[in-house]
C-alpha cells in the first residue's frame, strides 16, 4: 500500500507545482488554496509511506514523479519546449524512480 501513497503524492506534487505557477507567486486566491491543499495532501501521503518505505527511496520516487509529472504538465498543458535532451534527462529520472523501485525490499 506504501508504494500506491507514493504514487498518489507524486500525483499531487504534480498538481500543487502547476496550480503554484497559475498562482502568479500566490497573488492569485483560487490557485493558491489548490497549491496549498494539495501540498498539504501530498506531504501527508509521503508521510505515511514512509513508515515502510526507505527514506531514501519514498523521497527520491515522490521528487520524482514530481518533477517528471511537472516537466508533462509544462509541455503539454503549458507549452513548453520538449527539446530531446529534455526528453532525455526525463528519461532519466523515469529510469531511476524504476530502479529506486526495483532496489527497495518488498512490503
Amino acid at each position: 500500500m506504501a508504494w500506491v501513497y507514493i504514487v498518489l503524492a507524486g500525483i499531487l506534487e504534480t498538481v500543487w507545482a502547476f496550480y503554484m505557477k497559475k498562482s502568479a507567486g500566490f497573488t492569485v486566491v483560487g490557485p493558491s488554496v489548490v497549491t496549498i491543499v494539495t501540498m498539504i495532501m501530498s506531504f501527508a501521503l509521503l508521510s505515511i509511506a514512509m513508515r515502510s518505505l526507505p527514506l531514501g527511496t519514498a523521497y527520491t520516487v515522490w521528487t520524482g514523479i514530481g518533477a517528471v509529472g511537472a516537466f508533462g504538465v509544462g509541455v503539454v498543458v503549458l507549452g513548453e519546449s520538449a527539446t530531446p535532451l529534455r526528453l532525455i534527462a526525463a528519461l532519466l529520472i523515469v529510469s531511476g524512480i524504476l530502479l529506486m523501485k526495483l532496489a527497495s525490499p518488498s512490503e
